[in-house]
């Protein structure tokens, strides 16, 4: 006669040498996306419904066009986009803010998409207006969401890639703190072709 062997209770033993998630799961999830302040009475605030007029201007915008790939023809279709930006914020997915003064119109657009908390990374996006180039505030604005990814997110790797062509995201990276890593080639498809990447990281320990 042979005696049968107990089910295991209670969760898995954790298998020898695994590596934790940088961030856990939830954490964005849990909280509501802050406003941060920049200097000169900027701000960085969540999207709202009512700023699709900026996000359909930004898509008509031939530059934001050109290095963004943002095709936005209507206003009904800017203000699905911003639903995804909520969507996607309660998804842990990304993390997009509107460059604005306090009750004005919106100016900009930066934040983090590709977000990995298990390995602890995103890649930054962003944009401007005409209205609000010139004047280093997109500087400003990676600056501070970048502290806010390392610092309060927890993230390890920020990643900032731009067209060799595009000489003012380089300038933005440089100014901003991001170190040059290196060139990918053909690496994203844009309307005039293929283009060659900068490839510009910050990582803990940079700022």
């Amino acid at each position: 006669m042979t005696s049968s062997t107990p089910a295991p209770t209670g969760p898995p033993a954790t298998s020898p040498g695994a590596i934790p998630a940088v961030v856990p799961a939830g954490r964005m999830a849990a909280t509501a996306q802050p406003v941060l302040d920049l200097p000169n009475g900027w701000q960085l605030r969540p999207w709202h419904r009512s700023d699709a007029d900026a996000l359909a201007a930004a898509g008509r915008d031939p530059a934001i066009r050109q290095w963004n790939r943002l095709l936005v023809d209507t206003q009904e279709e800017a203000r699905q986009r911003i639903e995804r930006m909520h969507d996607r914020w309660r998804a842990e997915q990304s993390a997009i803010w509107a460059l604005a003064r306090p009750g004005g119109e919106v100016m900009g657009l930066i934040g983090w998409g590709d977000i990995d908390l298990t390995g602890g990374s995103a890649e930054i996006l962003y944009w401007i207006l005409p209205a609000a180039r010139g004047g280093g505030v997109m500087v400003e604005a990676t600056r501070r969401v970048s502290r806010w990814a390392l610092e309060d997110l927890g993230l390890h790797r920020l990643r900032l890639c731009h067209s060799v062509a595009n000489q003012a995201s380089c300038r933005v990276a440089t100014k901003a703190g991001y170190s040059l890593e290196g060139t990918m080639r053909s690496a994203l498809l844009h309307a005039d072709g293929w283009h060659d990447e900068h490839l510009h990281a910050l990582v803990q320990g940079d700022i």
